[in-house]
């Protein structure tokens, strides 16, 4: 008998126990040890806030996952198939900052430019001119909830997929990780800055292509709304100028804390990182992914999921529509290649793995 490799040895450690049928059931203790740990998700959000983090929120999913393989599955496979997830992203992490030592010129009018011979005026402008009032208002509350669930609802969908079925979340996470890198490709090579940071500063300010320049972090806009121009309100008190408000919403809910971490987490990322963006390209992926698994009710809220992203980044200044449609574009490619590796090579591979062994 021929050696089989480490990868299966350890795909077979983290599969299901060959004795499972004959143990006791375990499935109220399970039961239990879920209802423990939701309760103490949601006693640490109370106490510490919504976990934006991206590694305080795997961890304590993975606490979740390691209750829902009791009596089911054996725990080391959390480790097994997260660990390497966590790694690569954290990899992601590392590396998402990149374009500073390559020093590329960072895109001011690129995006805007093509916004505008697309609708002819800029759909931001618009939005904020005909939407945006002094005070938040209850669809900003909609738009803010929305925005931060991108930093939330991706990883926890690939926790339930996990649980559900390991090969469905290995191609998730594949997915996950493609887009996710690719996406670093194109805004390591092309930076470009959001609508928000173009309302603060004028054509002579950016002439240059500057990456940080002061004027982005100016508290208040130019007057003369910046390379956007100037917003129209209809609304009395609303500032005649593009805002980044995809945080107001909180300030309704009254979740002060989640405001502060929220423009914390803001402040420490990657400012000229529009394109693609990688909000509208994970929740596209997302429901692309989920649109021949789940039924017709499942198809329209998944998809209804981008469409509510797109709004929201247009709305509250953080992307341009453009940055949006590559962001789309670059989910369902990372999709369609998915599905052509698995008819290729995955899916014959199982057959053949399948078939009955012919005996001489």
């Amino acid at each position: 008998m021929g050696v089989e490799r480490p990868w299966v040895d350890l795909g077979k450690a983290a599969e299901l126990d060959p004795d499972m049928v004959t143990r006791r059931d375990l499935t109220w203790v399970r039961r239990a040890a879920i209802g423990l740990w939701a309760i103490g998700l949601f006693t640490e959000f109370w106490v510490h806030g919504l976990a934006f983090d991206r590694t305080r929120l795997i961890l304590l999913m993975c606490f979740g996952m390691f209750a829902a393989c009791i009596g089911r599955r054996r725990a080391i496979t959390v480790v097994i198939d997260w660990l390497p997830f966590v790694l690569i992203l954290l990899l992601y992490d590392w590396t998402r900052n990149v374009a500073q030592l390559i020093d590329m010129p960072t895109q001011w009018h690129l995006a805007p430019d093509i916004d505008k011979a697309m609708f002819g005026v800029n759909p931001t402008v618009w939005l904020q001119s005909h939407l945006k009032h002094a005070e938040p208002t209850w669809w900003e509350v909609v738009t803010s909830v929305v925005y931060i669930s991108y930093f939330i609802v991706p990883y926890a969908m690939a926790a339930i997929l996990w649980v559900r079925d390991r090969a469905v979340w290995r191609r998730y996470a594949a997915c996950f990780l493609a887009t996710t890198f690719i996406a670093l490709i194109g805004y390591t090579l092309l930076p470009a800055a959001p609508p928000w940071a173009a309302a603060r500063c004028t054509a002579e300010q950016v002439q240059d292509h500057p990456r940080d320049p002061p004027c982005m972090h100016s508290v208040t806009p130019e007057p003369d709304g910046g390379l956007l121009g100037r917003v129209e309100p209809r609304h009395d008190g609303a500032a005649p100028y593009v805002e980044r408000i995809s945080w107001r919403g909180w300030s309704v809910l009254n979740i002060d804390n989640a405001s502060q971490l929220f423009t914390m987490a803001q402040g420490k990322s990657n400012l000229v990182a529009a394109i693609p963006s990688l909000h509208a390209g994970l929740t596209m992926l997302l429901a692309l992914f989920m649109w021949p698994r789940v039924k017709a009710l499942g198809k329209t809220l998944f998809m209804a999921y981008p469409l509510a992203m797109a709004f929201a980044l247009v709305f509250t200044a953080e992307h341009y529509v453009i940055d949006i449609l590559l962001g789309w574009a670059l989910a369902a490619s990372v999709i369609a290649v998915c599905r052509w590796v698995d008819r290729r090579w995955l899916i014959p591979r199982q057959q053949r793995l399948r078939a009955p062994t012919v005996q001489p």
